[in-house]
């Protein structure tokens, strides 16, 4: 039987299990779902039905959970000849993820929804409904692998193709999860074009679907238009770093760190430079910017870390990833005052914001997640108040 590193161990029929796939609708998911039937293994496809009304979300290809999507993954699960199911989940999606995200921006941070879909979603809803009902595994399309050691605990590394590498919104899952998670494209040194040429070759009609992007649950991509719905319009001052104003804007939400353009200010800076986003205080709706070199970050503190296996004790030295799709930068760490996690750059990176996640890695394991919840600046923010 042709299996994939890391599987779960089950206890039927030797090595065959009952799996779970996990079918979005998309191509990675659909192929990952074929791949684990092909290997012998007793596959159910489901798809999560994360909205009460799907016509709310995007329609096309550009998400995964509208009623175009769960047509899809049907037809997929069809042709691989398993059985399919649809599962509604939107009440706890609607609270734990999309409740989440607005309550994160009206605090002034900036949060990773995919990455608190994948912790409370699609490896605690679906895992835990999946365990009570027989399964041995949840199997879904991402692009990382499972590594079991010799004392039988498993570790999370980085897909082989480091260009398709997903393991930054998997940082959140703990070593339990672990042990029943499948991904059967992570080992695979195949372009995207060569999983689609599969997927043809396989008779599955998303073999040419477009990748999903942007957050899934709002419909035409205007986060700042969602989120002015549901936590209205509060017009503030945007400053400069002495407090002077340079403008107005009508909701701090709308307003990310290290963000450039829409800015909207009617006074230039003083060298003609762009400016950025470098502060958002919500308690007096403040926007603050400057120049790019104050958004230079030399540290930072993360709370709610959350462990791919043992914890670190005492400090150490990692690699981080601060953002999905963002590179390597090596980085000191250690847990103090008990869940809290201070890091240290080793060269001052940009871009970083409270609520978004950091995700330690040792080599290509990952060591674990944690939510950046202040930062350290190269050169302080003088309005505004507190460091953030």
């Amino acid at each position: 039987m042709t299996d994939f590193p890391g599987a779960p161990s089950g206890p039927r029929d030797g090595r065959r299990l009952r799996v779970l796939a996990a079918m979005s609708g998309g191509v990675d998911s659909a192929v990952a779902a074929a791949r684990a039937a092909e290997a012998g293994h007793d596959v159910t496809g489901v798809h999560l039905a994360l909205s009460s009304n799907p016509q709310s979300f995007r329609t096309g290809a550009r998400g995964c959970c509208t009623i175009e999507d769960s047509h899809d993954a049907r037809r997929a699960a069809d042709v691989i000849g398993i059985p399919f199911y649809v599962w509604d989940l939107a009440e706890r999606f609607r609270e734990d993820v999309v409740e989440d995200f607005v309550s994160e921006y009206a605090a002034g941070r900036t949060p990773n929804p995919c990455l608190r879909c994948n912790e409370k979603i699609k490896f605690a809803a679906l895992l835990d409904k999946a365990l009570a009902l027989g399964f041995d595994a949840v199997c879904t399309g991402h692009y990382a692998t499972v590594v079991v050691r010799e004392d039988g605990t498993r570790e999370l590394h980085r897909a082989s193709d480091m260009a398709k590498d997903q393991s930054y919104v998997l940082g959140v899952l703990d070593e339990r999860q672990l042990a029943h998670a499948m991904f059967p494209l992570g080992d695979t040194l195949t372009t995207k074009e060569e999983i689609r040429a599969e997927a043809e070759r396989r008779g599955l009609a998303v073999a040419k679907k477009p990748d999903s992007h942007d957050i899934c649950f709002i419909a035409d991509g205007d986060t700042q238009g969602f989120l002015a719905q549901r936590l209205g319009t509060a017009e503030g001052d945007i400053v400069d770093e002495d407090g002077t104003r340079l403008g107005t804007h009508s909701g701090a939400y709308g307003y990310t760190i290290g963000q450039r353009k829409g800015l909207r200010l009617g006074v230039p800076a003083p060298d003609g430079k762009p400016r950025y986003v470098l502060d958002i205080s919500p308690v007096d709706n403040t926007v603050t910017v400057g120049p790019s070199g104050a958004l230079d970050v030399t540290g930072l503190t993360a709370i709610k870390p959350r462990w791919c296996g043992t914890a670190p004790s005492g400090p150490g030295t990692y690699t981080a990833q601060l953002r999905a799709h963002g590179g390597e930068t090596e980085v000191t760490a250690e847990l103090v005052d008990g869940p809290e996690l201070r890091v240290g750059f080793a060269e001052p990176v940009r871009g970083v914001a409270p609520g978004q996640a950091i995700v330690l890695y040792d080599g290509t394991r990952v060591v674990g997640s944690a939510t950046i919840a202040t930062t350290e600046r190269a050169r302080p923010v003088a309005s505004g108040g507190a460091l953030r």
